[in-house]
């Protein structure tokens, strides 16, 4: 197993970690699972980097990290919905993008295409892990330099959904044949 699937498997594994310190009842539970989640996006980076420096590309890699990275994301996100820091449509909006364009990607395979991560979904990834950070280290319930109305979670929320619907649309205008081709 290479290096890069091992940190994959790692960010799998801090996700329940992830959410048990964030339900847990204890003082600073918060902060302690923005560490984990921090740790949790950080092998994000890592084992891509890795992967493609070292050319350690498997086909686990390629179908685990994406899907390692969704789980870690939409878990931070389901908790911020029912702490009401942010809206269940952005959180809709989020999966409805995962959804499609993991749809297209199935359409592409069956045609011998792979479509690859474009720029602007590595760039909503990382724009929605910092957002996600922000709103950890950023608490609406404790006092906070930006006064009552969230503005954390505001902006974070915008910031979510703008670089979840530009990089869905990047994918659909980039890969609008795979439809014309499709049986």
């Amino acid at each position: 197993m290479t290096t890069a699937n091992k940190l994959t498997i790692l960010r799998m594994a801090l996700i329940p970690v992830f959410l048990g310190v964030l339900y847990a009842d204890f003082p600073g539970a918060r902060y302690v699972a923005l560490i984990v989640f921090v740790a949790a996006s950080l092998t994000d980076f890592a084992d891509g980097y890795i992967a493609r420096h070292y050319n350690q590309i498997t086909d686990f890699g390629k179908f685990m990290d994406p899907l390692a990275d969704k789980v870690l994301v939409m878990a931070a996100m389901c908790w911020f919905v029912e702490r009401g820091r942010m809206p269940g449509w952005v959180l809709a909006v989020v999966l409805l993008r995962e959804f499609a364009v993991s749809g297209m990607r199935l359409v592409a395979v069956e045609q011998g295409r792979v479509i690859a991560a474009g720029w602007s979904g590595k760039v909503k990834t990382a724009a929605t892990m910092v957002c996600l950070i922000l709103m950890l280290l950023i608490s609406q319930e404790e006092p906070n330099f930006f006064g009552k109305p969230d503005y954390v979670a505001i902006i974070s929320n915008i910031v979510i959904v703008a670089t979840t619907l530009y990089s869905g649309a990047e994918y659909f205008m980039k890969n609008a044949d795979v439809f014309k081709n499709a049986k």
